[in-house]
């Protein structure tokens, strides 16, 4: 049944594009892709020698780029967004760990059409969330009979979270929209050995789970130069309706003028297959942004 639903959604997400290309197509000024891209670089470094109050010495710094595309084409309107970020930090005599990693992908085809489908639009999306690099960590040991630390707890696609959603899309202001919709979700981890820190079943690499998804999403300048970012996913599987998963990411970047920005990133994630507990990321950087697109 799973397996099913999802291989449905997943062919509407294949198609509808297909039936969108086919429309009357408009002017090309009118179906212009309108685009975003900014690569961003921050960094930070401290250094004592001789100085009597103490202090570590300290080098950190992360690369990244965000950016979006969207295009209406006659009644069709595709939109695609991702976000990347890599980042390490290097204390005193410690070797460099990892300090940020973030691979976010998104995509959206939504139909505008009449009446209520003007202002609730049919969307189908999908999205896709994992990393670059092996995570550890550095306090404890999570599997059982082992002691030894650093002790690796995840890397590329271990986990990968992967969805697919059909609904609904209300957009009344243009910073502000709400999805909500049936979804597929697919928890990857193709390490065998990190399955069960994740809640996937050791002898298969993905967990599936159908239920009802709510995306909820804010982009606006609060005040001038200020500019707060926000998204809140909810996913209740049907078999656990009861505690739904949670992911809010939020971001706030200060403008200080065209080229430096500081920014400030604040993370909530939950989900009771992997941890009973809330799960908290908060970075705060300084950097260069460059708009590349």
């Amino acid at each position: 049944m799973k397996r099913t639903l999802l291989a449905s959604i997943v062919g509407l997400c294949l198609f509808l594009p297909t039936l969108a290309a086919a429309q009357e197509a408009p002017p090309d000024s009118a179906r212009a892709w309108k685009t975003d891209l900014v690569g961003k670089l921050s960094a930070s470094q401290a250094g004592y020698q001789n100085w009597q109050e103490g202090g570590l010495n300290t080098l950190a710094f992360t690369v990244g780029a965000s950016g979006a595309a969207n295009r209406t084409t006659g009644r069709w309107q595709q939109t695609y967004d991702g976000r990347l970020a890599f980042g390490l930090i290097k204390q005193d005599t410690l070797d460099f760990r990892k300090a940020d990693d973030i691979i976010r992908l998104g995509a959206a085809l939504k139909y505008i059409g009449n009446g209520f489908f003007r202002t609730f639009k049919p969307t189908v999306a999908i999205t896709a969330r994992t990393q670059f690099a092996s995570g550890f960590n550095y306090d404890e040991n999570p599997f059982e009979g082992e002691e030894d630390t650093p002790a690796k707890v995840s890397e590329l696609l271990s986990p990968g979270t992967f969805t697919q959603s059909l609904g609904l899309t209300y957009e009344p202001t243009p910073w502000f929209r709400q999805r909500l919709g049936v979804s597929a979700k697919e928890t990857m981890v193709l390490a065998e050995k990190l399955r069960p820190l994740y809640g996937v079943d050791p002898a298969d690499p993905v967990r599936y789970e159908v239920g009802m998804e709510s995306i909820s999403e804010l982009d606006k300048e609060v005040i001038p130069n200020v500019r707060w970012q926000s998204k809140l996913g909810l996913f209740a599987a049907f078999n656990q309706a009861d505690v739904p998963d949670l992911l809010w990411e939020n971001l706030v970047i200060m403008s200080v003028n065209k080229y430096l920005s500081v920014n400030f990133e604040f993370v909530t994630l939950y989900d009771r297959d992997i941890s009973d507990a809330l799960q908290l990321k908060e970075v705060l950087s300084l950097g260069v942004s460059v708009t590349l697109l």
